[in-house]
């Protein structure tokens, strides 16, 4: 029998975290109240310490620093494409005629 991975929100996120700071309770009751994994606020609390705003951008979304990684990744392949097919040309039209 297979799980199905559960997702939450961001906004869900941070209010449980939130719920966490300002309730006094323990991680563990706030997870076990929540029915979420054991460890999950933990690590929320950290990436949203660690990256503000910008630390659940939801699936499918990059951060801008991802965003602009993937960008330069895309034109460094077409520069080698490029690069690739002139040298070809060049060796084409190098070779003397018989």
């Amino acid at each position: 029998m297979t799980t199905k991975k559960r997702t939450y929100s961001a906004e869900f996120k941070q209010e449980a975290v939130r719920l966490w700071e300002t309730s006094g309770k323990s991680a563990m009751a706030i997870e076990r109240e929540l029915g979420i994994t054991h460890g999950l606020l933990n690590k929320w609390k950290r990436k949203l310490k660690d990256e503000g705003e910008a630390a659940f951008p939801g699936q499918g979304h990059l951060t801008p620093e991802q965003e602009k990684i993937r960008q330069l990744e895309r034109k460094l392949a077409i520069a080698e494409q490029e690069r690739d097919i002139l040298k070809k040309a060049v060796a084409i039209f190098s070779n003397p005629k018989s």
